[in-house]
């Protein structure tokens, strides 16, 4: 079962936020935790679960985070979104609200394409991960998390953003075994076991944004040398179904 809200704005498009209710019975020792409709397949692959926004959600399986990162990369892996904020955006205006909220490029995304951005707030700042797929039946399909579930929707009930003068969002890779820590602009970074180097996401002004650019970032209070890369790191090697 999915609980429904339903918006209907004033820009000629219609938001509806779909949040999962409790998806059976649960024993009195758990009785203030969520299972999400997997959550039986998830004990019987062997899942750490663990407690995350009232769910009770596996935070690992029996393989290392390595191993699970690299099967991901060479065959396919599903991740479980019952637990997450689930949205529909309709309408003639769906792609300019969006825009107005988040920096990623919406408009061209191809039919049943989707794409990792972020909300900002007014000053450019990041308030929450999420991903927008443009669907071939007309609407756009918003993810986000569970965590900001009444503020995620809320900023896309509430307004758009005016803004962005913080520079463009571009990725990084460190050029030699360091972690990357980009001072004031770093938005993530980590090991990648795909690539075997430390990568990372930061703004950067425009006009050092094309990807090749080397730049000097700090890390732990030392120079160090980057690159400006194309994203996604990785390239992908999937198929979307017709």
């Amino acid at each position: 079962m999915q609980r429904a809200v339903s918006v209907v704005a004033r820009l000629g498009f219609r938001l509806q936020a779909f949040s999962p209710d409790l998806c059976r019975p649960l024993s009195f020792a758990q009785d203030l935790l969520r299972r999400t409709p997997l959550y039986d397949f998830h004990l019987a692959h062997g899942g750490k679960m663990v407690v995350f926004a009232g769910w009770s959600l596996p935070v690992q399986y029996r393989d290392s985070h390595t191993d699970s990162h690299l099967h991901t990369r060479q065959h396919c892996s599903l991740f479980d979104v019952s637990h997450m904020l689930q949205t529909k955006i309709c309408g003639s205006d769906r792609v300019k609200l969006m825009e107005s909220l988040v920096v990623g490029d919406i408009a061209e995304l191809r039919p049943n394409q989707g794409t990792l951005s972020l909300f900002t707030n007014e000053a450019g700042g990041i308030l929450d991960d999420l991903i927008v797929t443009n669907t071939s039946e007309g609407h756009l399909y918003v993810v986000s998390n569970a965590g900001c579930w009444e503020k995620d929707l809320a900023l896309m009930q509430d307004k758009v953003r005016e803004l962005q003068n913080q520079g463009r969002d571009v990725g990084l890779e460190v050029l030699d075994n360091a972690l990357l820590a980009l001072q004031g602009t770093v938005t993530s970074g980590c090991p990648s076991p795909s690539l075997k180097k430390n990568v990372a996401m930061g703004y950067v002004p425009c006009e050092y944004s094309r990807p090749g650019t080397k730049l000097m970032v700090e890390v732990r209070r030392k120079q160090q040398m980057a690159v400006v890369s194309k994203m996604p790191f990785v390239p992908t090697n999937y198929y979307t179904l017709k």
